[in-house]
């Protein structure tokens, strides 16, 4: 049991773990403080200087994410010395910030912003020469405006503690310090992996992802356009947050009715192409462990950032990985291909949008081996922020909408497929459909436990009748880091892995929606809208891949079995072993 320290903040006696700083020992007395830079186990080094707190015996105001308590300390965090020092360090930073308030992709949902009027700040108190940036969107993915960035060091420290890949950080030096690439290269010159956690974690609206949003208004307005739009599993759990719904509300039926008031052709579940990727990916690993020369682990493909990461850190490992497109990319191949002759739709005029929780799936659209039909799969990614703001321009009220499903013949999914949004969901869609195959009967508990929750990494052996699978889930990319080495070192006896690139898997990816650092640092989000992933797996009538009749359809009508001729043609793919600055 660690050591208490007990202390006094406001006259408010509390006790705390020792090591505790006195930012989260304010808290614990219910006290707020305001931050900028620090972000709960990410980012602390009080380079803000707005968490600012006056500790008594000492001269100076000290930095309350940084300091740790000590016995006795009586701590102040509002008095007028601490006011005003907030409130010049606020007034100051926003001396050198470009004030576009209005047309700010963050309007209503800035911390600068928020805290100025909590501060009183006068925005040009401390006018002078301010620095002028080029925008930062030459990539398909993301924006970087630094005329907006006021150098709190989130992202920087998300990129490399987090995500291990450390392509941004401070470049020049006191009043010309800026956040940059090696070189002052832009992002599409370094291996960025595309995920979009920086995004998420910025305060302000130095980062945002690629506006697409008026291409899919374009698409729907024009008669000779026939659009589909796709939504991954966790948008739903997601999408209501920007409607005022509690975090990790599940607003399906209302989300699927709000974005038929938009007037696309059809509106499909990205479930059932999650589905087609456990069958593909599924036997995929069956055929491996039947072969003594296939590579082993195999690895799963789904997630974009984590296939840049491989493509540009391991190149030598890329045989590891499944051959399956993502469930994004074979929904694509699959409407243009298979729904586009049943129905008698020239592909051409199709228009298919998907809906994602993640920035690095406007990146995979324009990959390589993504164009089944002759066209390209997927013609437009939205995040999920993107769909919440198409809703609100056109006056879509989600909240008011009425429940409905999506539409048919091929539009629904197994809640197997719903588990891609979770952390080791992919593995335990593929293990309720492996096992099954493999023994010839239900598994004794559909739920595969072990795999599932945020532990970084997470190992488990699954007995299939003798058969024994040995198999690891990791998301972060510095968590695949390690399962990658040990790949490397040949020291890993594991025969299937699952990588997820965001913290908790797809349900905290870089396109959900965006919250302050109050309540990242005090409410475990990526839990709770996995909770609500799990809760709709219990309660389906289809939970396992291989049990939707949609998917019996398409292999009858279409792809005659897994991994046949003509599924390698539509729904497989290939890599690029990818150079650090190309």
């Amino acid at each position: 049991m660690k050591k208490q320290v007990t202390l006094k903040i406001n006259n408010v006696t509390v006790t705390v773990d020792e090591g505790t700083k006195v930012l989260d020992a304010a808290r614990a007395a219910g006290f707020d403080i305001p931050t900028l830079c620090y972000l709960k186990d990410v980012c602390n080094d009080g380079s803000c200087r707005v968490c600012v707190v006056e500790i008594k015996g000492m001269r100076n105001l000290a930095a309350s994410c940084s300091t740790v308590v000590r016995d006795g300390m009586e701590v102040f965090t509002n008095t007028p010395k601490v006011r005003n020092s907030r409130k010049t360090t606020i007034e100051l930073i926003l001396s050198n910030h470009e004030k576009k308030c209005l047309s700010c992709v963050r309007n209503g949902n800035c911390e600068l912003s928020k805290l100025s009027q909590e501060y009183n700040c006068d925005p040009v108190a401390y006018e002078g020469v301010t620095n002028k940036y080029e925008l930062d969107d030459n990539n398909p993915y993301l924006v970087r405006d630094n005329n907006k960035c006021i150098l709190c060091r989130r992202c920087v420290a998300v990129c490399n503690k987090i995500q291990g890949v450390g392509v941004i950080g401070p470049n020049g030096r006191g009043f010309n310090t800026h956040i940059g690439s090696a070189f002052e290269r832009s992002l599409d010159k370094v291996p960025c992996v595309a995920c979009g956690q920086c995004i998420n974690v910025c305060p302000v609206g130095a980062l945002t992802e690629r506006d697409n949003t008026h291409e899919v208004l374009d698409a729907i307005a024009n008669p000779d356009k026939y659009v589909i739009i796709g939504t991954a599993p966790s948008v739903r759990v997601a999408v209501g947050e920007e409607f005022g719904y509690p975090i990790g509300t599940d607003v399906e039926g209302k989300m699927v009715s709000a974005i038929k008031a938009l007037g696309a052709d059809k509106v499909f579940d990205v479930d059932m192409a999650a589905d087609m990727t456990i069958m593909e990916e599924g036997y995929e690993l069956l055929s491996r462990l039947k072969n003594p020369n296939a590579k082993l682990p195999m690895i799963t493909s789904c997630s974009p950032g984590w296939i840049r990461y491989i493509e540009y850190y391991y190149p030598e490992l890329i045989d590891h990985l499944s051959t399956c497109k993502s469930p994004q990319q074979m929904f694509g191949a699959i409407m243009k291909t298979y729904y586009a002759e049943k129905f008698d739709i020239d592909p051409a005029k199709m228009v298919v949008v998907a809906v994602m929780p993640c920035t690095a799936k406007k990146f995979e659209r324009t990959r390589d081996s993504q164009s089944a039909s002759g066209y390209p799969d997927i013609d437009i990614v939205l995040t999920t922020r993107e769909l919440a703001k198409l809703l609100k321009a056109q006056g879509i009220n989600l909240a008011a909408m009425p429940e409905s499903e999506f539409d048919n013949p091929i539009g629904e999914g197994s809640s197997a497929g719903l588990l891609f949004g979770a952390t080791g969901g992919v593995m335990e869609a593929a293990l309720r459909t492996v096992y099954e195959v493999v023994t010839g009967k239900e598994p004794e508990k559909l739920e595969f436990k072990a795999v599932r929750g945020t532990k970084g990494i997470k190992t488990a052996v699954i007995d299939m009748n003798g058969t024994k699978v040995k198999v690891a889930v990791a998301h972060t990319l510095q968590n695949a880091k390690v399962i990658m080495e040990q790949i490397k070192a040949g020291t890993a006896d594991y025969q299937f892995v699952e990588i997820m690139t965001c913290p908790g898997g797809c349900v905290n990816g870089g396109g959900q929606p965006i919250h302050s650092a109050k309540t990242l640092n005090t409410t475990d989000i990526k839990t709770l809208r996995a909770k609500a992933i799990y809760k709709s797996d219990k309660k389906a009538a289809l939970r396992k891949c291989h049990e939707n009749p949609i998917v019996k359809t398409l292999y009858k009508e279409y792809f005659g079995e897994p991994n046949s001729h003509k599924a390698h043609e539509v729904l497989h793919t290939k890599y690029t072993k990818r150079t650090k600055f190309e």
